[in-house]
């Protein structure tokens, strides 16, 4: 049985994944800031799912959500960081104090998880997966989602940093298409604090761009393909791997 901590999992693709792998019979540890909430995910994860408080953007939060986890399932096979927030701003108008919680929650946050999973993961020869994004990876950045968009490049060369020090985990990042989330908390908050007045000034760019894909992923994919990431453990090793929704067909 796979052990798991899921980093980010209160809401959005997080919980989604969190909860997926524990239906689908992982031992599943939740991790983030809002409490209150990872409690609800397990109920719904089913039994012997983990809630666990963790802060990513402090030090001691990791390193004690880590080994409560480490503890409680006598060992760690995988972890998933899929903390990310994006404002929507201008690239000029991004102040230094929007750059460093992006930066501290997107990029920093996961090497703090990263560092304090490595010995268990290095135990087992574990894997652990990044969510990133096609706008850091596969498109010229959205505008409006600057920071959102470097952060993630940043992330992409993080993941292949811990690679290079560390072969003997399989370090995978994982480029996400358009995908809204499940419902109710699990339901992506990206957007929720946009400003409509912005949104209605960039989301034109995005599509005369074609940066939008048209169609969205749905979310039980995702939790496979991560599923399937975590099930190779040490067999094969998947640096990248990319899942979007097929593009909408072209009106006729």
């Amino acid at each position: 049985m796979l052990r798991v901590v899921v980093v980010g999992a209160s809401s959005g693709l997080g919980r989604c994944i969190g909860t997926g792998l524990a239906q689908r019979g992982a031992s599943v540890a939740l991790l983030a800031r809002r409490l209150e909430r990872l409690q609800d995910a397990a109920k719904e994860a089913g039994p012997g799912t983990l809630a666990i408080e963790c802060d990513v953007t402090e030090l001691d939060s990791c390193e004690s959500a880590i080994a409560e986890a480490a503890a409680a399932f006598e060992g760690l096979d995988a972890l998933v960081y899929a903390p990310a927030i994006g404002p929507l701003v201008g690239i000029a108008d991004t102040d230094v104090d929007t750059w460093r919680r992006v930066f501290d929650t997107n990029v920093i946050g996961a090497s703090l998880v990263t560092a304090a999973a490595l010995p268990h993961l290095t135990a087992t020869q574990g894997t652990a997966v990044y969510l990133s994004s096609v706008s850091a990876s596969l498109t010229p950045p959205w505008p409006g989602l600057g920071a959102y968009a470097v952060s993630k490049a940043a992330l992409d060369k993080l993941v292949e940093a811990w690679r290079a020090e560390h072969p003997g985990v399989n370090f995978t990042r994982l480029v996400v298409g358009d995908c809204g989330g499940g419902e109710g908390d699990s339901r992506s908050g990206f957007p929720e604090e946009w400003d409509p007045e912005l949104a209605a000034k960039f989301a034109p760019m995005w599509v005369s761009r074609n940066l939008l894909s048209g169609s969205l992923l749905e979310v039980e994919e995702l939790v496979s393909v991560v599923d399937a990431l975590l099930q190779r453990g040490a067999s094969v090793s998947m640096p990248s791997v990319v899942v979007a929704p097929r593009p909408a067909p072209s009106p006729s």
